[in-house]
């Protein structure tokens, strides 16, 4: 019964966060006419996450039990969320309660993750088969906003977020127990964000690997923050079982393949190496946005190669992301290790967010017509440029042969893993 309960929550947590999210950049460019702020829009995530990691580490873990946290929390985005919808004509304003909503979403993913740590006894073998749940409240999601016709245009995917986040709020205070774990420890910003642990290594691989990951975040948010409305632009759809599905459901193929993919890391990282794996990861973000660029004539989508560009999210993403996150676990020893995680973290979704946002928000605009037109070629291009290069940089540069797996903790933290 509490493996049933904590995968409700999760696939709630999630459902919510994909149902907006996915075709957030359509609805400020096609629903609002933001189009300017679209970057920065999904900039204030990174923002968020790099803040309310400080929030976890220093007030979460010491005052407050998880659950109850994760229920104020969520009701507060849900308020936000709900609020944000009836903004539409102060593009200020609009990123301002944005970022009130990220702030108070950002927070939920640890303490749901916390909740589910310590309410099973084997996090190996049980937590996998909860968190998966998140990624079938994802792809529901997607699927349900592109069955209806347009509604990645308007504010409704957003008002049955704010649903789900308030009910999600007040289910949360039903969950298990979970009391505070670090009532009496001593934090320090630096070791929140693993930063003592990080600067103790010298190797030249090693801080090859860290900017590389960096550096292909900029790609990376260019997908997050623009895909939706390039297969909107391009009327991308499909029909199934006789219903018409736009992007926002067909991006939930990726997601989909994306499974089979996961599955086939641990065999690919045992037979070529992480170093190959990586190459592989970084290469696939430079061919995903060239079949992009050219799977398009005119206003018309080219289905099979835009198809292939989503259906690639496995390796685009696990062969890089997850493969960085082994990489991490296997350089530090037991002490050490959720700290490094930490900052893996906060170069992937805080740090590496902002900048790449809002890069990738520059050259949208460079390439958007003042009638509201879209170059989306050299859109596309521009970021398959940069992952080639880094591509190349990597396999120069990073000659770092990685020892076998460490021992693991029997009660440490868990690799989790995001959409």
């Amino acid at each position: 019964m509490v493996k049933l309960r904590l995968s409700a929550m999760m696939f709630a947590q999630y459902f919510a966060w994909g149902v907006w999210l996915v075709p957030l950049g359509t609805y400020m460019s096609k629903g609002l006419r933001f189009d300017t702020i679209i970057g920065t829009t999904f900039g204030l995530i990174g923002i968020a996450t790099i803040l309310s990691t400080l929030f976890v580490g220093m007030v979460a873990d010491r005052f407050l039990a998880a659950q109850k946290l994760l229920g104020l929390l969520s009701l507060g985005a849900g308020a936000a969320l709900f609020w944000v919808s009836t903004i539409d004509s102060s593009p200020s304003l609009f990123l301002f309660g944005c970022l009130l909503h990220f702030l108070f979403y950002a927070s939920t993913i640890p303490l749901a993750t916390a909740i589910a740590f310590n309410a099973i006894d084997d996090i190996g073998r049980e937590f996998p088969a909860i968190r998966v749940w998140g990624t079938i409240g994802w792809i529901v999601a997607g699927l349900l906003v592109g069955v209806i016709s347009g509604a990645a245009e308007t504010a409704l995917p957003m008002r049955m977020a704010a649903v789900v986040y308030i009910a999600l709020g007040l289910y949360a205070f039903t969950l298990p127990d979970t009391p505070p774990r670090a009532q009496h420890k001593v934090v320090s910003i630096p070791a929140i964000f693993g930063l003592d642990v990080i600067f103790q290594r010298k190797e030249l691989s090693f801080w090859v690997f860290i900017l590389c990951t960096l550096a292909l975040m900029i790609p990376k948010s260019f997908y997050d923050t623009y895909a939706n409305p390039f297969f909107a632009d391009k009327d991308l759809h499909m029909s199934l079982f006789g219903a018409r599905v736009e992007a926002t459901g067909i991006q939930t193929a990726g997601q989909i393949f994306e499974t089979f993919f996961l599955i086939s890391l641990p065999f690919l990282l045992t037979r070529l190496g992480i170093k190959r794996v990586l190459v592989i990861g970084m290469g696939a973000w430079a061919v995903r946005f060239v079949l992009f660029g050219y799977g398009y004539a005119g206003d018309t989508a080219i289905m099979p190669m835009l198809l292939l560009g989503i259906i690639i999210h496995g390796i685009c993403y696990d062969f890089l992301i997850v493969s960085g996150q082994i990489y991490i676990d296997r350089k530090f020893d037991i002490a050490s290790r959720a700290r490094a995680q930490s900052f893996l973290t906060l170069i992937t979704q805080g740090i590496g967010i902002v900048i790449g946002s809002n890069i990738a928000g520059l050259v949208y605009g460079i390439y958007t017509d003042p009638a509201g037109g879209h170059d989306w070629r050299p859109i596309w291009l521009i970021p398959a440029a940069i992952a080639f290069a880094i591509m190349v940089i990597f396999a120069i540069t990073f000659r770092e042969k990685v020892p076998p797996p460490l021992p693991k903790e029997e009660d440490g933290e868990a690799t989790v893993v995001g959409i």
